[in-house]
């Protein structure tokens, strides 16, 4: 789901030939514009737990930024020692209005600047950061903040996203109902086929 963004790469490359892009493959000197993507379930919400940490990891694996299970094969351990984790509990929710610049996310989190953009990107993808020019060290360097400092206000231009999402489905959905009462039409007007038997008996 997202909104449809033209691929950089592919407009300035002539070739005929769509180059194959691995979105997680980011640049080191910042993260890339990425297109709107939720994982979208049924589910009970969390109000009963009153535990942040059980509460936060569900609600990320819900979404779609953490995986489901702990996955012992990439290396990271628990789920809640995991670089994307730690980037959301120990600094974006940890200090609210706080920017994070990327150097300062790779030297505290002691994780490369493109394992930090990864996430960021994820973050991102479900519209809940914020970009923050910086200007104290005249770098020009852009921090990451969830909107406005607040998770529930930046989780309304999530829900808009999906809610557009969702309606582009309802769109393409009303369009194909519309193709196969068409199509439908079309075959309950043409005449009928003539039988085997009714040909032969036709013959002179």
């Amino acid at each position: 789901m997202g909104i449809e963004r033209a691929d950089a790469t592919a407009v300035q490359n002539p070739s005929p030939v769509r180059p194959r892009v691995n979105r997680y493959r980011l640049p080191v000197d910042g993260p890339i514009r990425m297109p709107f993507e939720l994982a979208l379930r049924s589910r009970t919400p969390l109000t009963p737990l009153h535990e942040t940490d059980e509460v936060l990891t569900e609600f990320l694996r819900w979404i779609g930024y953490l995986p489901e299970h702990d996955d012992a094969r990439s290396g990271e351990g628990p789920v809640r020692e995991s670089l994307g984790y730690r980037i959301v509990r120990d600094c974006l929710v940890r200090d609210l209005g706080r920017p994070w610049y990327a150097e300062e996310l790779s030297a505290v989190l002691k994780s490369s600047k493109p394992s930090v953009y990864r996430h960021l990107n994820k973050l991102k993808s479900l519209d809940l950061l914020e970009e923050v020019a910086g200007s104290a060290d005249g770098k020009g360097r852009k921090g990451y903040r969830l909107r406005y400092g607040n998770l529930a206000r930046a989780w309304d231009f999530t829900e808009a996203n999906a809610q557009n999402a969702l309606r582009r489905y309802r769109e393409t959905v009303d369009h194909l109902q519309s193709l196969i009462e068409r199509d439908a039409a079309a075959r309950a007007a043409a005449p009928a086929p003539r039988s085997a038997k009714s040909k032969a008996g036709a013959s002179p």
